[in-house]
């Protein structure tokens, strides 16, 4: 799973996402801040990149609130009284009641004791026929049904030596349950129906499951819980104008004399319940292949000539992880669709992974962003959390760690090692970012909600923890002992300990202690690192001022290096108190001194340093995450002092570095110099990577007096990045708007908030229109901002003109799931509430959804 959060760059998503967007959602915030173009509400947490402010004060971080841990209630594994052997579905749909019709026959049998009853999960169902199958005869079962579970009174006591079938005619009806959902998987109906009249304009009919954590009992009855496994046989009956898709291969496809169709899937390994999809629609598939299995990618037909550039890398990723697991992927084919409104980022559902529309990139899109990390992330989990399964919601990070330092491998594998080390900091910083509000243990058994489970904690300091077992035992032993662990454990559910033991066979090593530690312990170290040279001694103080009450004194090897004469010298020393001091002789004092210099350790390190030394650091260091933590300590600092750094930065050949340079000239004085608003301009114009022409677009947006050539240049740009950039400094040098109407009929996200921004004092009919459009066809994180747009549009209007924008924002509250978004639009439907009749329908929203709160100030009642 790739959880939903990060469209909008919480502390939660995703981690994983719009790395190469960071920058216009910067944008979008400065200019609502510096411009009055905007009207600012409550904003989602710092992007997962930012997430962490490695400058903090002492002061503001002793003035935070203590993180806390979890206190719920023990979170056992599911008791299993009846082993779920096979399942055979039976389904087709009735679509103007988004209802299912479904037949199940369920073969299983008692694990251990003897039973006289089963229990299903079963949610929402209409039951119509529940009956025990023996040979062709049928005998009629009582049963008692609360609509959560169906308990079956089996008549007599079964023993573990009887098979057993039972046959349930039922109807499900998802929109009738009482939905929940979390942050990462926003929920929990596990059906649903897209545009299900075909009375939405630019929508396609579609219908799709989504079964993580327990939903897939929405749709048909299991027993829903992580430790069962089955396999099945899955019989779909659509209209023969839809191609369907679901786990396993397609063993027949029949047509029917109504112009309907029956196609046959069959999952012939067994997998867990909540692993089991089914995806229906009017869908192109792209056909590839990896060493004779198919793999397909599944998309609307708009997007069928990019969908090879999106996931065509697939193939390569499966031989990679196949080599590297010393275990070929072990699934008969392995299939990724994209559908319309999905509940999260992605899924891994065995052989057919569902992700989000934003995959769906037209050849623009591509020269801006790929989706490797989260297609990787699926891909992933096909060995770790679909072959080898967590026992337990507990025992998540045995899938979303795995899962989350994938994207580390391929990163490190495809595109190197400053790619893997930014794909690292930025999953560390969005870990710590966190950790300021919450620390538990990464496997917990103590929660409220096994919703609670998926977050940062589950997915980025896993992948970390992940990092840092592969330093402890080496390369070799690290992959190793995760094919052992795979082979032991294949097709059956894990624990912790599973894990750790593989690592001790192999290694021939006691691990518990490192297990203990970052697994099983809440928190990280938190090191305040100085250092002082006097008389031919180096002396490096390493503190930790963590709650060791709380969570513990850590012991861990850690990275001095050393500068002297510009070139460096490595120690590794063992921390195992709260205060070690450690002496190095050296011949005269160091230029700088780097604590971690790759940043492997999973902690916040605060290291006293002069600027000096932070300059020797970015200047020498070879590595990406050395060099950015010097940019990040610098940034604050006086113009003419760090102004060669950000000169050098410029120049640099990784990406970020040049992105992060551009970015911190734009508040120096050195900005203001012909020669460096010329180098500037040059890599508006060239820069190979379009985010750093975006970026360097935006700081010639500051410059006074800005030559339109030079945004019109811009405009020009095969990027959208770029067009967006330019499109923010076109409107920022208060040139004539017109000029930007012909970017109205784009529909990239980054340039429609652009023109939103910029459009906002608007009286023209085409406009209002334009911004409608949008609300209702904007998603995820871009809807977020772009109401913020659309808001300050409609505030400039009197109240009558208001409406048409009005009701559009309260459909956005009514529809969308996520609580950023409708918080968005609630805030600005209340800075509109000037009526009573107004007023009464922000009160109808909020018995509805309680968590809504108006603009702070404005009352709604």
């Amino acid at each position: 799973m790739c959880e939903i959060n990060s469209q909008l760059e919480s502390s939660k998503l995703i981690n994983h996402y719009y790395m190469n967007h960071i920058l216009l959602r910067a944008l979008f915030l400065f200019l609502v801040v510096t411009t009055g173009w905007g009207c600012a509400v409550k904003k989602p947490s710092a992007p997962a990149a930012v997430a962490e402010e490695v400058t903090a004060t002492p002061e503001a971080v002793a003035a935070e609130p203590a993180p806390v841990t979890s206190k719920g209630p023990y979170q056992p594994a599911a008791e299993r009284l009846v082993d779920l052997l096979h399942t055979t579905l039976k389904v087709r749909f009735d679509w103007a009641k988004q209802h299912l019709l479904g037949e199940a026959t369920l073969t299983l049998k008692p694990y251990f004791y003897p039973q006289d009853s089963v229990v299903l999960d079963a949610k929402g169902f209409d039951i119509h026929k529940v009956t025990l199958l023996k040979g062709r005869q049928e005998v009629p079962l009582q049963y008692a049904y609360d609509q959560y579970r169906l308990t079956l009174r089996l008549g007599q006591r079964y023993t573990r030596k009887d098979t057993l079938q039972l046959f349930i005619s039922y109807t499900a009806k998802p929109n009738e349950l009482k939905v929940k959902g979390s942050e990462a998987i926003l929920s929990d109906k596990g059906l649903y129906f897209i545009n299900p009249l075909g009375t939405e304009d630019g929508v396609p009919q579609q219908i799709w499951t989504q079964g993580e954590t327990e939903a897939n009992s929405a749709w048909f009855p299991t027993i829903d819980k992580p430790n069962e496994r089955m396999t099945q046989d899955l019989f779909i009956t659509v209209e023969n104008r839809f191609k369907t898709l679901s786990n396993g291969v397609l063993v027949s496809s029949r047509k029917l004399k109504d112009g309907l169709r029956i196609d046959h899937w069959r999952m012939s390994k067994p997998h867990a319940p909540y692993l089991a999809m089914m995806a229906i629609g009017e869908y192109a598939v792209v056909k590839d292949k990896w060493r004779n299995k198919e793999i397909s990618y599944w998309v609307e037909p708009e997007y069928v000539a990019t969908a090879k550039s999106t996931f065509g890398r697939t193939p390569a990723m499966l031989e990679f992880f196949s080599q590297k697991l010393g275990m070929a992927f072990p699934w008969d084919k392995y299939a990724q669709v994209v559908v319309r409104d999905f509940v999260s980022g992605a899924m891994e559902n065995t052989t057919a992974s569902t992700f989000m529309e934003a995959l769906h990139q037209d050849r623009r899109e591509l020269l801006d962003k790929n989706w490797d990390h989260i297609i990787a992330h699926e891909l992933f989990h096909q060995w770790f959390g679909d072959l080898v399964t967590t026992e337990s919601w507990a025992n998540l990070p045995l899938n979303e760690s795995f899962a989350d330092y994938s994207e580390y491998l391929w990163a490190e594998h495809q595109y190197g090692p400053e790619e893997a080390a930014l794909t690292h900091q930025t999953a560390l910083l969005e870990y710590l970012g966190e950790s300021r509000t919450k620390q538990e243990p990464l496997i917990r058994y103590h929660y409220e909600d096994k919703e609670d489970m998926f977050d940062s904690h589950s997915y980025a300091k896993g992948g970390r923890v992940l990092h840092m077992l592969r330093q402890e035992v080496g390369e070799d032993a690290f992959f190793a002992a995760l094919n052992l662990y795979l082979r032991q454990n294949q097709y059956s559910a894990v624990e912790l300990d599973k894990l750790r033991l593989a690592f001790e066979e192999v290694t021939g090593r006691d691990l518990k202690p490192f297990f203990q530690q970052w697994f099983l312990t809440p928190g990280h170290p938190e090191l305040a690192v100085s250092h002082q040279y006097e008389n031919g001694t180096l002396t490096v103080l390493v503190q930790q001022t963590q709650d060791t009450v709380r969570s513990t004194v850590y012991k861990f090897p850690l990275v001095i290096s050393l500068l002297q004469e510009g070139k460096w010298q490595e120690q590794t020393v063992q921390v195992e108190k709260v205060l070690e001091t450690f002496r190095f002789p050296m011949a005269a004092a160091p230029q700088t001194v780097v604590v971690d210099p790759r940043q492997h350790l999973l902690a916040r390190i605060k290291h006293s340093k002069s600027i000096a030394e932070w300059a020797n650091q970015f200047n020498y260091s070879p590595g990406y995450a050395a060099k950015s933590n010097a940019l990040e300590q610098l940034r604050d600092t006086a113009d003419t002092q760090i102004e060669p750094v950000l000169l050098k930065a410029l120049q640099d050949p990784f990406w970020k570095i040049r992105y992060m340079g551009v970015e911190m000239l734009v508040s120096t004085n050195a900005m203001q110099q012909p020669q460096t608003q010329r180098q500037v301009q040059q890599m508006a114009a060239t820069d190979e990577n379009s985010s750093v022409r975006a970026i360097a677009m935006y700081a010639l947006s500051t410059l006074q007096g800005l030559p339109q050539e030079i945004i019109r240049r811009g405009l020009e740009d095969s990027s959208y990045l770029v067009v967006s950039a330019s499109i923010f400094a076109w409107a920022k040098g208060e040139h004539e708007l017109e000029a930007l109407k012909p970017f109205l009929s784009y529909k990239n996200p980054d340039v429609v908030n652009a023109l939103a921004s910029a459009f906002t004092g608007s009286e023209q009919e085409e406009l209002y229109s334009w911004y409608l459009q949008n609300a209702r066809r904007m998603k995820g994180a871009d809807l977020y901002f772009f109401i913020q747009s659309f808001g300050a549009f409609l505030l400039k209007k009197k109240i009558d003109a208001q409406e048409r924008g009005w009701q559009a924002l309260v459909q956005v509250v009514e529809r969308e799931a996520m609580a950023e978004i409708k918080q968005a639009a609630f805030q600005m439907l209340s800075l509109m509430s000037e009526t009573d009749e107004r007023r009464e329908t922000l009160q109808k929203l909020t018995e509805q959804d309680p968590g809504l709160s108006p603009m702070t100030g404005v009352e709604i009642k």
